[in-house]
């Protein structure tokens, strides 16, 4: 079996997963992995990546020897020996003095650390900025808003950085990073060739949260890998330390860089604070020009090489997440986030947020080169959700009406400057933004429904011949301009100008004046600038009409004025398309996460192209013994509930949560003694989630009402005797969770004072699938004994989004087929939407078909949703709890097999056919067994 390098022993499970991993890196494979939260997920891709990884380098320096002596085969063999050794002894020794540099670091970063509770914290860099905004405030306003001049070589950029602003592009250069500035025999810091023997094969590892990839860095620290030079060439040749000791030939640090924006690693204070990250990215290229003397103070430079040096080999020693970056660009006064690129060449794992690596824009702006390298993708559940996010635009009637406004302004005070180039496309800018304010005034006037689909985008722009204008192009000189920065800036500052001078006429009337000025209305600050918000929507009409639907939604009015908002928001149907340059480039790419069942949409959606034998799927089994957990399936309460239901209640006979049906009182009180019943028999912490907000609400809303019976407890609500059983505790949309989780686990373990829980019962939390606590939130041990699930959250198929969507799916599908029965071979890539041609005639094989995907592609959404869910329960190794799913349809084979293997598994056989009474005595086994 291969050692894996595992810091502890593996269970059989992650053996399992750490040889699938290896092996489609190994082939050049793409990968969908699901291993079930608490297995040791992350730990399993560590060593499985980073173990072929470090084999894979080794095998790569035998095949380099192998090539030398095929190249003088011909030559005596004493000549062989001497390149031969020559070319190893060069290559070992590069090798030895970087790892001694990266070893120096870490001594020398340990020795501050035991330091640092006797040192001051650092200053902030902000009086050094201080100069540079206060000449920002004096400096003439022509010199700062106005356009540079445009020149025609400017446009004449490789492909490769084509999109990039002039700034950041001669950035890139001066990091060595850009494909002009990577001159053979010349490394990072000027030594010969080193970007030649650092570079090689790198991991890209992307997670969703900020918080996730941290926890996978503290994850990347545990285990010890051997290094990627073959030991027995150490041994033989001797790669020594400066006091001439061998080095130790079994320890190799793992080097590790973590990328972010701008927003995240910006140490400028002047420019962090803009706030959002297109107007941070805008004053941080202007800051790169130096005009008028006005330049950042933090900004790597030639001047700068030895804290640039410093930064990239103290970051590559220490394993840094954004915050160790952020706080070491503080310490050597560097900037953290260009100065990491310069780590990107010798790093083996670059980590990095969803959207940075999503965008091609943005991994050109870092410098990221996927090719012939691995992807791994964590928590790769809602990657087609975060295609879509990414690339999903929206703009109001009211943004428009401000940009009109703005752009007024501007051009009033700078029109006569403008030349050229910048005189047209500032006119066309205009011109867009007419066309869209034109359409949403007349035509969203006519519009009847609250929400819906714009059939044809082209018919935003028909306006002031705004459809005759390249918004590729548009967008680009916007972005190159600093257009939007540009004006905003001006704009923003004759408000303040003008508000001072109302002020100051206001104090003045408070002291007997006469105010005779009429306030100018100003509109409520944006967390994103609005002309960035146009250009995102610009952006996304040059997108390839049949990938993605343009919707609009009227926005009620929140003002006294009657007049109500139009939004036009664009929806990305297709994440194949995005997705393909990811898979086309990479040499692997592997999806992983905990729950990622059904597979079926990664296959088909998101990797059409390619051929089943490059998709390598696996599920693994959870590392808990069986018996730790116990799903039932509640279809109804039973024929024995009958006579012991209050009067007010009748029976029926199975849960049916459907849209159509959840609204029946009988069944939502039956549902509430369900729960009830569950709380008594269910020690500590009760889950239960719902399809939606407005259900829980509605549910809440009946159980709150008495019963009606008479007896003991008479009178009672359902909700009134949720609380005497455990507190309860509800999710609500728009607020903050944490106060409701912070209650929730004080009345299970206590509120730190002491051991004791505050609620002898413990407590009940009702939830909303797909909401705030159905993801990232750990549950384990006594926080979750139990899990319940109402219903199938399905989405809203009436909504014009999904709509669109499952008509997508049914479209291409139908298409693929057409194309699959007119071609003697499978189609080479993702068939677009069927022309009239192509769609004239399809037989009925191939609509029942395509109907079928169109399902299918719902109801996995579905069913995703509600595996996220029911992952909260189990934790780890150790934990134990039941899962109970409040729906007859959970008892359909196909929606079951829609569950992680784990979960089917441990389904109680027969529980659907069975009653409350029987679930109830399976549970108080289940506890009783497990002591608690």
């Amino acid at each position: 079996m291969a050692d894996f390098h595992h810091p502890y022993t593996p269970y059989d499970v992650q053996e399992q997963f750490m040889r699938t991993v290896y092996d489609v890196l190994e082939k050049g494979n793409v990968g969908i992995l699901e291993s079930p939260t608490g297995t040791g997920k992350s730990l399993s891709l560590i060593c499985g990546s980073l173990t072929w990884l470090r084999n894979h380098k080794r095998s790569e320096f035998s095949a380099s020897a192998a090539a030398v002596s095929e190249k003088y085969k011909d030559e005596p063999q004493w000549i062989i020996d001497q390149m031969l050794k020559r070319e190893t002894e060069d290559v070992l020794k590069r090798w030895g003095e970087r790892e001694q540099r990266l070893e120096n670091m870490r001594a020398k970063e340990k020795a501050q650390e035991g330091r640092s509770a006797k040192r001051r914290r650092m200053e902030d860099p902000s009086s050094a900025s201080a100069g540079a905004s206060s000449e920002s405030a004096e400096m003439d306003e022509e010199s700062e808003f106005l356009l540079d001049e445009t020149h025609d070589g400017d446009d004449r950029i490789p492909d490769d950085l084509a999109g990039l602003s002039k700034e950041t592009r001669q950035k890139l250069e001066s990091l060595g990073l850009a494909p002009s500035s990577k001159k053979k025999g010349h490394g990072q810091d000027g030594g010969e060739d080193e970007e030649e023997i650092e570079a090689g094969i790198k991991i890209y590892y992307t997670s969703r949260t900020h918080s996730q990839l941290t926890q996978f860095i503290s994850e990347l620290r545990r285990p010890v890998f051997p290094p990627s030079i073959p030991a027995t060439l150490l041994e033989k040749h001797g790669s020594h330390d400066r006091e001439g000791k061998l080095r130790d030939a079994q320890k190799e640090c793992v080097k590790q860089i973590p990328l972010s924006s701008r927003q995240r690693l910006c140490i400028n204070p002047s420019v962090s604070r803009l706030g959002s990250v297109s107007a941070i990215n805008d004053r941080c290229s202007e800051l790169q020009q130096g005009k008028s003397g006005q330049k950042c103070d933090f900004l790597p430079g030639q001047e700068t090489l030895s804290q640039t040096h410093q930064f990239r080999d103290t970051a590559l020693a220490t394993l840094p997440d954004i915050e160790d970056l952020f706080r070491l660009g503080k310490k050597l006064q560097i900037c953290p986030y260009y100065a990491s690129r310069s780590a990107i060449p010798v790093a083996e794992v670059v980590t990095l947020p969803y959207p940075l690596l999503l965008q091609k824009s943005a991994r050109d702006a870092l410098g990221i080169k996927l090719e012939g390298n691995i992807v791994i993708i964590d928590e790769a559940h809602n990657i087609m959700d975060a295609v879509s996010s990414v690339h999903a635009s929206e703009i109001k009637m009211s943004d428009l009406k401000r940009a009109k406004q703005m752009l007024s302004i501007y051009v009033k005070r700078f029109g006569k400057k403008l030349k050229g180039e910048n005189r047209v496309l500032v006119g066309q800018v205009a011109r867009v933004v007419s066309s869209l304010l034109e359409w949403m005034t007349e035509e969203g006037s006519k519009l009847k429904q609250k929400e819906g689909i714009i059939g044809d985008s082209n018919v935003l722009l028909r306006a002031k011949g705004a459809d005759q204008i390249n918004l590729f192009e548009l967008t680009r000189y916007i972005q190159k301009s600093k257009l939007a920065y540009k004006i905003e800036g001006y704009v923003e500052r004759v408000e303040e100008m003008e508000q001072q001078q109302q002020q100051s006429l206001s104090t003045g009337r408070g002291r007997g004046g006469r105010d005779t000025t009429q306030a100018t209305s100003k509109a409520p600050k944006s967390s994103t600038p609005v002309l960035h918000t146009l250009v995102s929507f610009l952006l996304s009409l040059t997108h390839l009409s049949s990938e993605g639907r343009i919707f609009y939604a009227k926005i009620p009015s929140t003002s006294p004025t009657p007049a109500a908002d139009l939004k036009l928001s664009y929806l990305l149907l297709s994440p194949s398309h995005v997705f393909s340059s990811i898979v086309s480039s990479s040499r692997a790419v592997l999806l992983a996460g905990g729950t990622m069942s059904p597979f079926a949409d990664y296959t088909t959606h998101l990797f059409p192209s390619l051929p089943p034998g490059k998709i390598t799927t696996m599920s693994c089994d959870h590392v808990i013994d069986p018996s730790n957990l116990c799903v039932w399936t509640m279809s109804s309460l039973g024929e024995k509930m009958t006579n012991a239901l209050p009067r007010n209640i009748s029976p029926v006979t199975n849960f049916d949560f459907s849209f159509s049906k959840r609204g029946d009182k009988k069944m939502i009180r039956q549902l509430g003694i369900g729960v009830l019943n569950i709380c008594g028999a269910v020690p500590d912490g009760v889950v239960v989630f719902f399809p939606s907000y407005g259900y829980l609400e509605q549910v809440s809303a009946v159980w709150k009402e008495p019963d009606g019976s008479s007896g003991a407890g008479g009178g009672k609500s359902v909700w009134d005797k949720l609380g005497d059983k455990k507190l309860v505790l509800s999710e609500s949309k728009g607020v903050s969770s944490d106060e409701v989780l912070e209650k929730y686990q004080n009345a299970i373990l206590g509120d730190g004072s002491s051991n004791t829980a505050t609620f002898a019962g413990g407590a009940l939390l009702l939830s909303v699938v797909g909401g705030k606590m159905s993801e990232g939130i750990n549950f384990s041990d006594r926080l979750g004994r139990c899990v319940v699930v109402v219903g199938l959250p399905y989405p809203n198929i009436t909504s014009p989004e999904w709509k669109a969507k499952t008509e997508y799916v049914e479209a291409t599908t139908l298409a693929r087929l057409q194309h699959q029965q007119q071609s003697s071979s499978p189609a080479s890539s993702c068939p677009s939407l069927p022309n009239k041609a192509t769609a004239a005639n399809p037989s009925p094989e191939h609509l029942a078909a395509a109907k079928s995907a169109s399902r299918e592609f719902y109801e996995n959404a579905c069913m995703r949703a509600v595996n996220q869910s029911i992952g909260r329960a189990i934790r780890h190794r150790g934990d134990h709890a039941a899962i109970v799913l409040a729906d007859r349809r959970f008892a359909a084979p196909r929606i079951r097999s829609k569950l992680p293997g784990w979960i089917q598994k441990s389904f109680v056989q027969g529980s659907e056919g069975k009653g409350l009474p029987e679930m109830m005595g399976a549970l108080r086994g289940f506890f009783a067994k497990k002591g608690r």
